[in-house]
């Protein structure tokens, strides 16, 4: 069996740019696209106010798209991947999920926000390769 790789995947470029190089370089190792749907973009709406729950559901919806995204570059890449979405701050579910699944690597893009929003956020590539202890490959 070969290696678990796990690839951060937002829909943005440099997801794009990562999970196409884990397609390209892992194709015979077991591979997983996880979308981490951040709450603090669902809105201000408290939990159980009936604006927060409509915004939880718009992120839900949003992640499905974003799962059948990464699955049809795969499809076109002729290789298997199982895709999953988590809800929490990004660089925490990512390390989450690999420390549960017994990841062996993560490919990541350089980022998946741009201008203010990552400047004031941060990056999550950098967060999650300070995190852990598997090697951690970025993209772009």
């Amino acid at each position: 069996m070969g290696k678990r790789v796990l690839v951060p995947f937002d829909d943005s470029e440099q997801a794009h740019e990562a999970l196409e190089y884990v397609l390209d370089e892992h194709a015979g190792d077991e591979l997983t696209a996880i979308h981490a749907i951040d709450p603090a973009e669902w809105g201000y709406g408290a939990p159980g106010n009936t604006l927060g729950e409509h915004w939880q559901q718009e992120a839900r919806e949003e992640s499905d798209e974003i799962q059948e995204s990464a699955q049809a570059v795969a499809d076109e890449y002729g290789v298997e991947l199982t895709t999953v979405a988590e809800s929490g701050v990004p660089s925490d579910v990512i390390t989450q999920y690999a420390d549960d699944n017994g990841i062996d690597q993560i490919v990541i893009g350089s980022h998946g926000r741009s201008g203010t929003r990552r400047l004031l956020l941060g990056s999550v590539a950098e967060e999650v390769a300070r995190k852990v202890s598997i090697p951690v490959t970025i993209i772009g």
